[in-house]
């Protein structure tokens, strides 16, 4: 290609979608398209093998359809000897050696980002023209217009904004089907005591050679990083990111709704979709996810009820849409948000999931494991452990950034910072998301299989989570007491005799102490 390039466009590696605004106009005669591979991706947070893998087997595979297409793609690997590590520095590089007369790219997932590449264009003299993200339902623009003059950002009312501006799941009368906006209240089922019986497993995809490649490079160059990639089986490029939607709606939508919340012992799939990952690196476009299962609703004849598809919706174009709004409203100052004035580190046990707590076992082993927990794992037993012992929420965030595939930080952050956490202290969520080993023991199995008893707060057989719990609502009962959701739990530290106040706080003081570990288990592992 000659030096007079015009366009250097830059695809991001959570930007794989061949119709991303960066490419409009693309002319493969006098532009090109910039990827790179770099360290820094991968250790700004010390990022688990899944989800290196994910991101590099996707990359690599969108790179290559976009030269089998003919267009121009500079591209980096990572054990490139010339790889300078950042992805700043590596678009310095190249456009010192090929100097285009302008860079172009779809708004980033995550501010870090936005900035290091602004900051690089700026530094060259070169113009960045930042094109809006055509991939979700909202821009940042729609959701500044919906946030203007609120006080508070409840999901429900952007969420009713989303139906009706895209005419989903309304009726003739464009009033919402059923005539009631969210059915989460049909949602919340758990598994008899037998446990699931016959859940389809999800659809498999072996890893091609581009995808061995991949996984040879990390168990080589990421060796010493959480995880493992024996059992990778993501779908990683659109073709298989389809299948697997298909597959979805084929055999689990249907009974996904009323167990969205369950949770049960190896059993990391259940009904899920397992399309986060496929989405939030573009693979798959939202809106052909929404009009899949809103069409097995309406051509199901029965077979899907309207709370399963209201409830897979409300994720899609409700939450997802919702929590990037959150995120780019309030960033940068929304990462160090810390309303609880947590202070502790994080258990060394969610980097191994050497616990005894089988809960937190059975989450974390599969986190590590597959590079995934669904949404009540993370919410009601790895957020809900950290937000009852006290950890900084920007340590727990990291650590979800780190080890989940579909952790891009617009999405991330807010989930764990302010959903899980109450880091923001309210902007998300109306309440802190607190509750005793009981909650877990209802909607599982794991308290069979635990030496812990979720009934008790004290002694060394008391469920950490039920002792953690009373102490959370006494370490913060003023601030607490002041919210209306909250107050009724608060109400209820008046049962506890002064006695019982002590002991609760010792044992959490131990258990603190130990690092996050009960201490009868911490001799146990010794």
């Amino acid at each position: 290609m000659s030096r007079a390039l015009r366009h250097l466009v830059v695809v991001l590696g959570d930007q794989l979608n061949a119709d991303a605004s960066a490419l409009d106009g693309f002319d493969p005669a006098r532009d090109a398209i910039w990827m790179a591979e770099v360290a820094e991706e991968s250790e700004h947070v010390w990022s688990s093998q899944p989800r290196i893998a994910v991101f590099l087997a996707a990359m690599r595979h969108f790179r290559d359809a976009l030269r089998a297409e003919g267009k121009t793609v500079h591209y980096t690997e990572l054990d490139d000897p010339k790889n300078a590590g950042t992805l700043a520095s590596e678009l310095t590089r190249t456009v010192k050696k090929f100097k285009p007369a302008r860079l172009i790219m779809t708004e980033p997932g995550e501010w870090r980002v936005w900035r290091a590449l602004e900051t690089a264009a700026t530094e060259l003299g070169l113009p960045l023209e930042v094109r809006v993200d055509r991939h979700f339902h909202a821009s940042i623009a729609d959701f500044k217009r919906h946030a203007l003059g609120r006080k508070q950002f409840r999901l429900e009312f952007f969420y009713r904004e989303l139906r009706r501006k895209n005419t989903v799941l309304l009726d003739a009368k464009g009033e919402p089907e059923g005539g009631q906006w969210n059915y989460d209240h049909d949602n919340r089922g758990s598994f008899p005591k037998g446990g699931p019986k016959g859940v389809p497993a999800p659809v498999a995809f072996a890893p091609d050679a581009t995808t061995r490649d991949v996984l040879a490079l990390v168990a080589k160059r990421f060796a010493k990083h959480p995880g493992k990639i024996a059992a990778f089986d993501w779908p990683v490029t659109p073709a298989d990111a389809q299948r697997a939607l298909d597959d979805f709606i084929t055999h689990r939508l249907a009974e996904f709704g009323q167990f969205q919340d369950a949770m049960w012992t190896k059993e990391p799939w259940l009904y899920h979709s397992r399309l986060s990952a496929a989405l939030n690196l573009k693979l798959l476009n939202p809106r052909t996810v929404v009009a899949a299962a809103e069409k097995a609703y309406r051509e199901g004849k029965g077979r899907v009820s309207l709370a399963s598809v209201e409830g897979f919706i409300r994720q899609i174009l409700g939450w997802r849409e919702y929590v990037r709004g959150i995120y780019w409203h309030f960033m940068p100052d929304y990462a160090e948000k810390n309303a609880l004035g947590a202070t502790e580190a994080l258990p060394a046990f969610y980097w191994t999931g050497d616990t005894e707590m089988a809960c937190l076992r059975d989450a974390i082993g599969q986190t590590l494991d597959y590079g995934y927990a669904h949404h009540i794992q993370r919410l009601m037993v790895t957020g809900l452990y950290s937000l009852l012992l006290g950890v900084d929420p920007r340590k727990t965030h990291e650590w979800y950034l780190a080890v989940y595939v579909d952790a891009v930080e617009w999405v991330e952050l807010p989930n764990t910072l302010g959903m899980s956490q109450y880091g923001d202290g309210g902007i998300m969520a109306s309440k802190p998301y607190a509750a005793t080993g009981k909650y877990i023991q209802r909607m599982s199995n794991y308290c069979a299989g635990c030496r812990f008893d979720p009934a008790k707060s004290t002694g060394d057989d008391a469920c950490p989570f039920t002792t953690l719990y009373w102490d959370f609502l006494m370490r913060h009962e003023r601030a607490l007491a002041a919210n209306q959701r909250m107050a009724l739990q608060v109400k209820n530290l008046a049962r506890l005799k002064p006695a019982e106040r002590v002991a609760i706080q010792a044992r959490a003081g131990e258990i603190r102490a130990n690092g996050g570990t009960p201490p009868a288990e911490l001799g146990r592992l010794l």
